[in-house]
């Protein structure tokens, strides 16, 4: 059997961690990716990184492949005869069988049979995707359809991308960069393997009026100033629909009012609240009537706004 350093592959030392592992897999299977590389030789590449990739991102396997020790790339080698799960049994041949083989027959911890090549069995694939909704897709939940194109192997072990089309249920209240698992729905498996599994990256998109914070939704909410002088009974959007929200006289702009339970659905039960950022507006035009109503209540009123403001200048001088 020949020695392939898996490590050397991907260009890690063998300390590296599991996320040092994944990320330079990423890097690699993208560079030499066969849809994506015109280098000469790059499917190859992308077998030899995504093999190495198979072994290390196993923690039995890697164990097991560490246990072998440093051999020169190539070096034909034999594992020691305590190596192992003990698997292949005293005494077999370990000649006809790939070294990519022997590590993928630990999958599950025992073998799921042989080809004709003395091929074992090992688990497909991981993916991961990103799919974007809308805020109220996330309030109320939603079915997406997902039309992907990713890398099997084929009967002849080589990569090539296949379409694959799928349904997913969203609960709702799901949150930004929420992560779903649909199990079973990645790679097929080789040999009988397990088919790998599928993660979701939820995403929310920018939304004209809300914006979202987990499960907590804010929302600016323009009022007249004699709404806020007065104190009125106001119409508010929500996800859920039209609700009415009482503003108490004397309510300053800036200040955040709450509807409780009005934002995102929680996992557990309950809603996150819906917060109301208070944004005082004038009108762009008066009528003479209005104008005239204006005046009074400046003329009748002691209020000075800049109270404040004058009388620090006049402490400071």
């Amino acid at each position: 059997m020949k020695f392939k350093d898996y490590y050397a592959s991907l260009g890690v030392e063998r300390g590296a961690s599991e996320a040092d592992i994944k990320k330079a897999y990423r890097k690699l299977a993208h560079q030499y990716h066969p849809d994506v590389s015109k280098e000469p030789g790059a499917e190859a590449k992308f077998k030899e990184v995504a093999e190495a990739y198979q072994t290390l991102k196993d923690p039995e396997k890697r164990a097991a492949y560490d246990r072998l020790g440093k051999h020169t790339p190539g070096e034909e080698f034999r594992p020691p005869p305590d190596w192992g799960p003990q698997q292949q049994g005293q005494g077999e041949s370990f000649e006809d069988i790939d070294l990519a083989d022997l590590l993928a027959s630990l999958a599950g911890g025992r073998s799921r049979g042989r080809g004709s090549r003395g091929r074992m069995s090992f688990r497909g694939e991981d993916y991961e995707v990103r799919a974007a909704i809308t805020i109220e897709q996330a309030y109320h939940g939603t079915l997406i359809e997902l039309n992907l194109s990713v890398p099997e192997h084929d009967a002849e072990g080589r990569i090539v991308r296949v379409p694959k089309a799928l349904k997913v249920k969203v609960p709702k209240g799901a949150t930004d960069g929420q992560r779903l698992r649909l199990a079973g729905k990645g790679g097929h498996g080789v040999n009988g393997g397990p088919d790998g599994d599928l993660y979701l990256t939820v995403t929310l998109q920018p939304h004209r009026l809300y914006r979202a914070d987990g499960h907590e939704l804010h929302l600016d909410l323009p009022l007249a100033p004699w709404e806020v002088a007065l104190g009125a009974s106001v119409e508010v959007p929500t996800p859920g629909g039209l609700v009415q929200m009482k503003i108490p006289a004397g309510t300053a702009a800036g200040q955040t009012l709450r509807l409780t339970g009005r934002g995102l659905s929680r996992p557990k039960g309950g809603s996150g609240n819906l917060y109301a950022n208070v944004k005082i507006v004038m009108p762009k035009t008066t009528t003479a009537r209005e104008r005239e109503l204006l005046k009074d209540l400046a003329n009748a009123s002691s209020f000075v706004p800049r109270a404040d403001l004058l009388r620090e200048a006049t402490h400071e001088h």
